[in-house]
C-alpha cells in the first residue's frame, strides 16, 4: 500500500503519484461476481445534465460487494486482495466453506489464508463483522448499518473508520471519520478494522487526463461566463465577484447549509462543525 513517484519527463510526470499495488494477489476479477456497469455520464433518462462535469471514462465492470454479511457462523478464507476500479478500497475474495464466493471490502492488515465469520458470539478479529452489542469500545469498525438487517451504508472509503465511544441503553455511540458522534441502534452490524488502502487520500494526479480516466470533465469558472449563463459573469476585463459566491442558480455556494431536517437527526449528539 506504498505510493510511487515518477521521474520528470513532463511537467504531468513531474509532481504524479500513484499506488504500488503490493498487496494485490490477483490481477482478474472472479468472473462470477461480476455485472455490466451502464455508463450515466451525468445525465438523466431524458438525456439532461443532473450532475455536472462527469462523463467518459474507463469502461469497468461492477464487482458486487457483500455489505450485508449474512453468511452467519460460517467462516471463509480470504483468497486473493484484488483491485475495485469503482471505489478506492481495495477488495477481498472470500471463499467459504460451503463453496460460494463473496467479495468484502479489504481491512487494513488482512492476510491471504486469513479466515473471516460473520455471527453474534464470533471473536474479535480483523473483518469479523458482529452487531455493536456484542463489540467492545474502544474498537474501530467499518460497514456500519443505519438500520438492522439494511446492509452496511456507512465508511466505505479507503483509509476509514469508526470508533465506538459508548454504550447507552439499547443504542451504541460511534465517533464517524467526519468527527460527529451519533447513536446506532444496537442490534445494526459492523466489521472489525480500519478500510485499507490507506495511502489513497495522497495520491497526486499530476495531469488534468489521468482525472478524465476517471470520467470527470473539466469545469469553467463562473467569472468567465457571460451574465446570463453565472451570476459571476459579465464585467470588462476581469472583473471581481460584486456579491457572496453563488451557484449557477444564484444559491449560496459557501457556508450555506444544504442538510435536511431528518427524522433521525436525534441520533446525532455532535455535529462534524
Amino acid at each position: 500500500m506504498g505510493l510511487k513517484t515518477y521521474n520528470p519527463t513532463s511537467p504531468g510526470r513531474r509532481f504524479m503519484s500513484g499506488s504500488t499495488f503490493e498487496e494485490l494477489t490477483k490481477v482478474a476479477p472472479e468472473k462470477s461476481l461480476l455485472m455490466p456497469l451502464k455508463k450515466k455520464s451525468g445525465h438523466n433518462n431524458r438525456g439532461v445534465i443532473t450532475v455536472r462535469h462527469r462523463g467518459g471514462g474507463s469502461k469497468r465492470k461492477l464487482r458486487i460487494i457483500d455489505f450485508k454479511r449474512n453468511k452467519i457462523a460460517i467462516p471463509g478464507k480470504v483468497a486473493s486482495i484484488e483491485y475495485d476500479p469503482n471505489r478506492s478500497a481495495r477488495i477481498a475474495l472470500i471463499h467459504y466453506v460451503d463453496g460460494e464466493k463473496r467479495y468484502i471490502l479489504a481491512p487494513l492488515g488482512i492476510k491471504l489464508g486469513s479466515f473471516i465469520e460473520a455471527g453474534e458470539n464470533v471473536e474479535i478479529k480483523l473483518g469479523n463483522a458482529l452487531p455493536l452489542s456484542s463489540i467492545p469500545v474502544g474498537t474501530s469498525i467499518h460497514n456500519v448499518e443505519f438500520a438492522p438487517g439494511k446492509g452496511g451504508q456507512l465508511i466505505h472509503s479507503a483509509g476509514t473508520s469508526a470508533q465506538i465511544m459508548s454504550k447507552e441503553g439499547k443504542y451504541v455511540v460511534l465517533k464517524l471519520p467526519s468527527g460527529e458522534l451519533r447513536k446506532f441502534h444496537q442490534n445494526c452490524w459492523a466489521t472489525i478494522g480500519q478500510i485499507g488502502n490507506v495511502n489513497h487520500e495522497n495520491i497526486k494526479f499530476g495531469k488534468a487526463g489521468r482525472r478524465r480516466w476517471l470520467g470527470w470533465r473539466p469545469s469553467v469558472r463562473g467569472s468567465a461566463m457571460t451574465p446570463r449563463d453565472h451570476p459571476h459573469g459579465g464585467g470588462e476585463g476581469r472583473a471581481p465577484l460584486g456579491m457572496h459566491p453563488k451557484t449557477p442558480w444564484g444559491k449560496p455556494a459557501l457556508g450555506y447549509k444544504t442538510r435536511r431536517r431528518k427524522v433521525s437527526d436525534k441520533m446525532i449528539l455532535r455535529r462534524r462543525n
